[in-house]
């Protein structure tokens, strides 16, 4: 007998071996026809991923696997990448065929073929994998030796496919998974039949190295999306679209906001405007540093090589620094601010009275990112941190652990993002530190935010190998998620770098080290916030708040007049005293998103007034200039729009 135990503890008994399959059915048919695969788990093991068709020759526990599950849209992408392959292969049989992962939001298949893929193509290899899907053709499962499969595909000039599977170990079961007259290496699992495949659509081409290796061939990569239902799809396709739209990169350009140039790859060259909105954000975060008692220190950009072997960074991140030499001496470029920030706590002996104590810097980074990474202001070679460390004795850790997520809270608000999602990093494989005091370092980061009330997951083995850390993850206004924030727990370093203060018994300790930020790189978060908002910032951070223009030369004076009044009060205001059109005048400045357009003419100038266009086309009529103030500073000072429509025009 064979016993299965269902995910609600019922428990089902089979006279012998059964498939995932049969299992289904004796639950029910409409759940034997939704199954996609299974989810098994024998004793002492953790589940797997399996196949309809696999048979459980002894008890486990089962669960089936529908569309309405993550494992089951994994196994549709999975599967959607083979479809691919094998209507390529129907179209363009000359075609060799290499990979093709699942990937977020879809998948890939990587191809070597004579000439480029067209756009064309692509909508023939897309039509040709609905008429394969279609005809529901099963996906069975076949289990080959390695030498024989090797064969196989060298005799139907399969060269890279037969490279893979050499370089397999000889003592291994081969798998391969055929569907109709298309047979390929994989693992698996896959769906039961091509029938399971309704929703998919491919998107671009590009090239990639085989192997990605630059030395190699440059192969074709067809990356596509899969989902398990339609409406899914076009509310991701829509997202793409808006997406699209703000992107950074383009609205940097129509905004005059920075640039990038060959000559300096990874590195930003910003425009007036640009620099107004990045020193806008630097001001606010300063202002929290006052606010909340931190000191903001500098630390140098070049620290000798010696120090960064001490911290256990050459060792961990060589590749990723930069280097220069000065006589004799090797430096390192710095990647990160913690080393110098322990340096300047190293300076003086501290008492226990002393701690916790707090250092704030906009610290200036560099790492050495494959260019293939670089990515606008998201990837970037430098980049500036609002980096704090927090050196404190163990008994105050989680007090201050809870204090940073509500400050941090506090600023995602101010900066619009009113969802965040929170993940506690756990200690990897490789790591330092004994368990205890892993222990004592991840229940501190998961008391403090319990203390804060946020519900969060637990990332096995994702944290640093000096410490575990909590990733605050912000939701953007399209449903995007951008890893932002960093609190990591540490004891590691200061031991390395002998940080130590005196404590109530006269007896020299190390310090818990937190590391924290709140946006992470300035240049990324800029650029979150760009898109978020469409490149229409809020008036607090908008590098132009209001535009006034004349109708007519007889009212230049009074706009220019008008122009220095609010200059003198703090805003950030500009004149447009040309002679153009005044609905020309208003049609530019609305594309350069001004959150104001303040218009006078003769009527404005002789009653003290101003016109004044909102953001996305709201008229608000005729105000006095003093009215306008009090209504700009209120935004400014609550960092929010006053009773205007969210719009992206």
């Amino acid at each position: 007998m064979v016993q299965i135990t269902l995910p609600d503890g019922s428990r089902r008994e089979f006279p012998g071996p059964v498939t995932v399959a049969e299992v289904a059915q004796s639950i029910g048919a409409g759940l034997a026809r939704a199954a996609l695969g299974g989810k098994v788990a024998f004793d002492g093991e953790q589940p797997r991923l399996v196949d309809t068709s696999f048979r459980i020759e002894r008890d486990a526990r089962l669960g089936i696997v529908t569309p309405k599950d993550p494992d089951g849209l994994e196994l549709i992408r999975h599967s959607t990448a083979h479809l691919l392959a094998y209507a390529v292969k129907s179209l363009f049989p000359e075609a060799q065929v290499t990979i093709g992962p699942v990937i977020d939001n879809g998948f890939y298949y990587d191809f070597s073929y004579k000439r480029p893929f067209t756009p064309e193509d692509l909508e023939a290899i897309e039509k040709k994998m609905a008429e394969l899907a279609r005809k529901d053709e099963p996906v069975t499962r076949e289990e080959w030796k390695r030498d024989d499969a090797v064969a196989f595909f060298n005799g139907i000039g399969e060269k890279y496919k037969a490279e893979i599977i050499a370089s397999i170990p000889s003592n291994e079961t081969i798998s391969l998974y055929r569907e109709g007259d298309f047979i390929d290496l994989c693992r698996g699992p896959h769906v039961p039949s091509t029938g399971k495949l309704k929703v998919f659509k491919l998107m671009k081409v590009a090239g990639a190295y085989w192997r990605g290796d630059s030395k190699n061939e440059m192969l074709q990569r067809i990356y596509g999306t899969a989902w398990a239902s339609k409406e899914e799809q076009d509310a991701y396709l829509h997202m793409l679209a808006e997406a699209e739209k703000r992107d950074h990169r383009k609205l940097g350009r129509e905004l005059d906001f920075f640039h990038f140039q060959d000559e300096a790859p990874g590195l930003i060259f910003w425009h007036p405007k640009g620099w107004q909105l990045w020193q806008q954000v630097e001001q606010y975060m300063r202002a929290v540093y006052r606010d909340n008692g931190y000191q903001e220190v500098k630390g140098p950009q070049i620290l000798d090589l010696s120090l960064w072997k001490k911290t256990g960074h050459w060792d961990n991140y060589r590749e990723n620094m930069f280097t220069t030499e000065s006589e004799n001496r090797v430096y390192g470029l710095k990647p990160m601010n913690c080393p110098g920030h322990v340096q300047i706590f190293n300076s003086s002996l501290h008492s226990y009275r002393d701690l916790p104590l707090r250092y704030g810097e906009f610290g200036q980074c560099h790492r050495n990112e494959p260019s293939g990474s670089l990515h606008g202001m998201m990837r970037v070679r430098g980049f500036t941190q609002d980096d704090g460390h927090i050196f404190c004795t163990e008994a105050q850790m989680q007090d201050e652990c809870a204090d940073f997520t509500a400050l941090l809270q506090k600023v995602y608000r101010d900066f619009g993002f009113e969802e965040v999602l929170y993940k506690v990093a756990t200690r990897p494989g490789k790591r330092i530190g004994d368990d205890a005091t892993w222990d004592a370092a991840e229940q501190a980061l998961m008391d403090s935010l319990r203390r804060t009330g946020c519900e969060f997951e637990i990332s096995p083995g994702e944290g640093a190998f000096y410490g575990p850390k909590i990733e605050y993850t912000l939701k953007d206004a399209i449903g995007r998620h951008w890893q932002c924030g960093t609190l990591q727990v540490d004891f590691s370093m200061p031991v390395r770098l002998g940080a130590e203060y005196v404590d109530a018994d006269d007896q020299r300790r190390p310090p818990v080290m937190l590391h924290r930020a709140i946006l992470g790189s300035l240049e990324r978060f800029i650029g979150m916030l760009m898109e978020n908002h469409a490149g229409a910032m809020p008036a607090w951070l908008s590098p132009v708040q209001a535009v006034v223009c004349c109708i007519s030369d007889p009212s230049a004076a009074y706009a220019a007049e008008i122009t220095q009044t609010l200059k003198k009060q703090g805003f950030r205001v500009e004149s447009d005293l040309r002679g153009e059109k005044i609905t020309y005048k208003i049609r530019e400045h609305s594309l350069q998103k001004v959150p104001y357009i303040l218009v006078v003419g003769d009527k404005e100038r002789d009653a003290g007034s101003v016109a004044v266009r909102a953001r996305g086309g709201l008229d608000l009529g005729t105000l006095a200039l003093d009215d306008f103030v009090a209504r700009l500073a209120q935004e400014v000072a609550q960092r929010r729009d006053i009773g205007r429509p969210e719009q992206v025009s």
